[in-house]
């Protein structure tokens, strides 16, 4: 088809939600605004239900969502999003589905050879006994919810008798543990289905959980990492298939942990990542010259395209 759009699409910026990263993402959705404000008209829609916006017309709108977790990141958002017929930015509800379970995601990249720990997910109410998670595991184990993000809920275990009481504590749902592999921990953005560069997160506790995540001086950043070649290059192959092999499209960032020896090891990946002053996929996207204005740009430009090719919205 040729032509143009009938009319330039109006960004609707979704922020709040209904998670425990409403606050985060309050945060992304002001840095945002800011930089897409510079190229196009944007509304400010905040969400405190699970429910599109009424305001959110397709036939205007393009949807740009800061939202994350629970109905940001899972598909709830994406789903209601398609089912109305409004062009949005970011990986759709199938992939955000299946990228916000870290167990199914794990199996999923195997199949494109990125290892990753060794896992067992649980639900609380019937915890496995602490004996087989160790004899799995072993004796260091990091425990996180199997469908949060941000690091909420993030917790470490060193031993049977410290691992026990941490199990009693737990939140009901779907838990994951982790055998706890120490090496550097390594994040990288993929822009539509290219890497970009490898960020080196340092927390000054040893420990990347929500509070050095989203406190400033908290945690040293270095971008591009000081790794060897080989290192990176592997890195950036597999995110890339992470990224293929989950279904994402436009953008994501996948983390890794880098073992003393041996190649990295796959975490998960963040289908909506925060953009917040201290976020990583923007300094990910500054490794390839990009500032933030730049790659808000960039983020947004494919929900224009299929606001374009969606019937009746280009010329024949």
């Amino acid at each position: 088809m040729e032509g143009g759009p009938v009319s330039e699409p109006v960004v609707a910026l979704l922020a709040g939600g209904v998670s425990g990263e409403r606050e985060v993402s309050f945060r992304s959705a002001e840095a945002v605004a800011i930089a897409l404000r510079r190229d196009f008209q944007v509304e400010f829609h905040q969400v405190d239900e699970e429910a599109v916006p009424e305001a959110v017309d397709p036939g205007r709108h393009v949807v740009f969502s800061t939202l994350h977790g629970i109905f940001g990141e899972d598909g709830g958002m994406q789903t209601l999003l398609d089912r109305r017929g409004v062009p949005y930015a970011g990986s759709d509800a199938a992939s955000s589905r299946l990228c916000m379970n870290k167990t199914d995601t794990k199996r999923r990249v195997a199949e494109g050879g990125v290892t990753a720990p060794r896992g067992l997910c649980f639900d609380a109410g019937e915890p496995p006994e602490i004996g087989r998670l160790i004899d799995e595991l072993g004796p260091r184990i990091v425990l996180k919810p199997n469908g949060e993000g941000s690091s909420i809920g993030l917790h470490f275990a060193e031993g049977r008798d410290e691992l026990a009481a941490l199990v009693r504590t737990l939140d009901q749902g779907a838990w994951l543990a982790e055998e706890r592999i120490h090496g550097r921990e390594l994040t990288i953005g993929v822009l539509d289905g290219r890497a970009m560069g490898v960020v080196e997160i340092i927390p000054d506790s040893g420990r990347y959980d929500y509070e050095s995540k989203y406190t400033r001086g908290r945690t040293q950043y270095r971008f591009p990492a000081e790794i060897p070649e080989s290192a990176t290059a592997a890195l950036r192959r597999s995110a890339e298939t992470a990224f293929a092999l989950c279904g994402c499209r436009d953008f994501a960032r996948v983390d890794f942990i880098l073992p003393e020896r041996g190649a990295p090891r796959f975490l998960e990946i963040n289908t909506l990542p925060g953009l917040t002053a201290t976020s990583l996929l923007p300094k990910s996207a500054a490794c390839e010259g990009f500032d933030f204005n730049e790659l808000a740009r960039r983020l947004i430009m494919p929900a224009f395209e299929r606001f374009n090719f969606i019937e009746g919205r280009t010329g024949s």
